[in-house]
């Protein structure tokens, strides 16, 4: 009796969260731009569900920042301001250096050649543009839990998913994605060293440099 009650909880919660993953990934592949409306209704007879677990999803994303509830109007694919996106480059650019300085100061061996493995694969594929969004995501997310604090993680997981709205106009410029790797390359270099302060200023640099590309 009890593992029946245990299943009806978890269902609607699973539900939505699916719902509200299937929506982000739209969303990160362009399939709802910026700015455009959310059919609720359309959307819900697709993916054959009411209203209410989308309902429910779009307030997850509503609360990562990725869709805009407007009154009397629904949701929307939020747009991300030029003022925006400086804030959000900002903020990554503080949290993600004061963790390169970290992971240079106290990482394992080990954890500095699984680093430079990452940045290795990112290099192979700079002509491959949906791995090397990948890879460059999964270097940085690996960076931060090497630096070991839960707290920044999930605030540069919520940041980055604000970043990605944009991530059209920045490693899709020409020319972005080689002087994206390099710049890493000097990240990784600074870590090798375990020399904290250059690893602090080149991942900075970094981020200065992704602002100015998506500009």
């Amino acid at each position: 009796m009890a593992s029946a009650v245990t299943t009806l909880t978890l269902t609607p919660r699973a539900l939505y969260v699916e719902v509200a993953e299937q929506l982000r990934q739209r969303i990160f592949a362009r399939e709802l731009e910026p700015g455009s409306w959310i059919d609720e209704m359309k959307i819900a007879e697709e993916f054959g569900i009411s209203r209410t677990p989308l309902r429910e999803a779009l307030k997850v994303l509503a609360a990562e920042g990725l869709v805009t509830m407007k009154v009397r109007r629904g949701a929307y694919v939020t747009e991300v301001s030029e003022t925006d996106l400086a804030d959000v480059y900002h903020l990554l650019s503080l949290l993600e250096s004061d963790a390169a300085g970290v992971v240079a100061e106290r990482a394992t061996e080990a954890e500095l050649k699984e680093l430079q493995s990452l940045h290795r694969e990112l290099e192979a594929s700079v002509s491959n543009r949906e791995k090397f969004f990948a890879l460059n995501e999964r270097f940085h997310m690996r960076l931060l839990e090497v630096a070991g604090n839960k707290w920044r993680d999930q605030m540069v997981a919520d940041l980055r998913k604000v970043m990605k709205l944009n991530r059209h106009n920045s490693l899709l410029k020409a020319g972005r994605p080689k002087e994206s790797m390099l710049e890493h390359r000097a990240i990784v270099d600074a870590l090798m060293r375990r020399d904290a302060g250059a690893a602090v200023k080149r991942m900075q640099e970094h981020f200065s440099n992704g602002l100015e590309a998506a500009a």
